[in-house]
């Protein structure tokens, strides 16, 4: 099928800084295209200062939303008109919706994250899990689990600067749903074993591991990996962290980051156009 721009082209995009590495547009630009809707999708390099003003002119021109990235997540908040359940609770947007100049903001990283636990085999609802770390990433996911039936979460996290953010987001999932959650110091290797022995999945929401520093895991005891555990790690770069890479020797499932990403653009790609992105099309072509 032939890709063209016409007079009722509508437009999207990225919003953040930096975008340029982004594989946001040549995903949903495919998605267009194999999907014969006429829109397109762009990377706008916007910092938090001027993101009010670029709100502003999507909102009054015929876009059909955007997503945003760092450092725009919070920062959009002010200028939206209503949040989704996941985006209030989770305090950050990922995903911006206009309907005729409306603008509801809604956080598809926690969906995305748990299409792709469920895709490896993992059952959220009424499972106990474990949580490392309490940034984006993290309350993302937390949150998204909890509100999808989740029994437990057991949320660890270091006595820095981010405690604060672990004891709200703990206090948060508590508060706003049937989800018990409870907070520990990620160096006390006693209780985090006994949580992790606890859980069917263990989620590394940390940077720990991430290139260049591929030799840093955030578990320092191999021996608490159990082969009714599955092993998941945000971080894509490497496709195989320390983390997993010493969970699967013990023998556990292990999943990355790469398709938290995909599944992430495919609800948003669902929000902005009522039909589903043609997935496995995007994976082969992107992700393989």
């Amino acid at each position: 099928m032939q890709y063209t721009i016409s007079g009722t082209t509508r437009f999207g995009g990225l919003l953040g800084s930096p975008v340029a590495h982004s594989l946001s547009p040549a995903m949903h630009n495919t998605s267009f295209q194999e999907l014969g809707i006429d829109c397109v999708y762009l990377a706008f390099d916007v910092t938090a200062e001027r993101l009010k003003e670029t709100v502003s002119v999507f909102r009054q021109l015929n876009t059909y939303g955007f997503n945003l990235t760092m450092p725009c997540k919070k920062a959009v908040i002010d200028s939206l008109d209503e949040l989704s359940e996941a985006a209030r609770l989770i305090g950050a947007v990922n995903t911006v919706v206009n309907c005729g100049g409306r603008l509801t903001g809604h956080n598809t990283d926690g969906i995305g994250y748990v299409e792709s636990a469920r895709e490896n085999g993992v059952e959220i609802c009424g499972s106990e899990i474990t949580v490392l770390g309490a940034g984006g990433a993290a309350m993302a996911a937390a949150v998204q689990m909890a509100l999808d039936g989740a029994r437990r979460i057991h949320i660890a996290n270091r006595r820095t600067r981010s405690w604060s953010a672990a004891q709200h987001l703990v206090d948060t999932i508590n508060k706003e749903t049937q989800c018990e959650a409870d907070l520990t110091d990620l160096e006390d290797s006693t209780v985090l074993a006994r949580h992790i022995a606890d859980s069917s999945l263990l989620t590394n929401a940390t940077s720990a591991g991430m290139a260049p520093d591929t030799g840093v895991t955030p578990v320092k005891d191999p021996s608490v990996f159990h082969e009714g555990l599955t092993v998941s790690d945000v971080i894509y770069n490497p496709r195989q962290t320390r983390l997993m890479r010493e969970a699967s020797e013990r023998g556990c499932r292990t999943f990355n980051g790469m398709y938290m990403l995909l599944y992430q653009g495919a609800a948003a790609f669902r929000l902005w156009t009522g039909q589903d992105m043609p997935v496995e099309r995007i994976k082969e072509r992107y992700f393989s």
